[in-house]
């Protein structure tokens, strides 16, 4: 049965209008900041979501559901890359996103903010290409 990757595509296609919107407005334009911050929520999202479908796509390559359920957020992405689910360049790439992420536990600022847009383009192709990867995965 492949990974349901609905959910994910949509976050994806969400955050890709959400950018190109917010690249129309000027940075002093209240709706700038409204986009900022969609950005900011959908970008946290397909990290989320992208950390549970890895997960379900590893099951096949462990001993048990338990075992994959254990590894942490980056043990996830780097098992991935052993597996050829993903590159190792994308790997670091997603290793920094959620660096990026664990960010907003403790700077909820326009200085975050700021610095997760410039993640923005490059992020979207790699969630894109993850999702594709895993729409073609059978994890039973």
């Amino acid at each position: 049965m492949p990974i349901d990757t609905r959910y994910l595509s949509k976050c994806i296609k969400t955050l890709f209008e959400a950018k190109k919107k917010l690249n129309e407005l000027e940075s002093t334009d209240i709706q700038y900041d409204i986009y900022r911050a969609a950005c900011v929520k959908e970008f946290e999202i397909i990290i989320e979501q992208s950390g549970k479908l890895l997960k379900q796509a590893l099951i096949p390559y462990f001993h048990s559901i338990k075992a994959v359920k254990t590894l942490s957020f980056k043990d996830v992405f780097r098992h991935a890359a052993r597996f050829d689910l993903l590159s190792l360049e994308e790997t670091e790439r997603w290793l920094i996103y959620r660096d990026n992420r664990n960010q907003t536990a403790h700077d909820y600022g326009e200085g975050f903010a700021e610095k997760t847009l410039i993640l923005l383009d490059t992020f979207i192709n790699d969630a894109t290409q993850l999702a594709q990867t895993l729409s073609e995965q059978d994890y039973d």
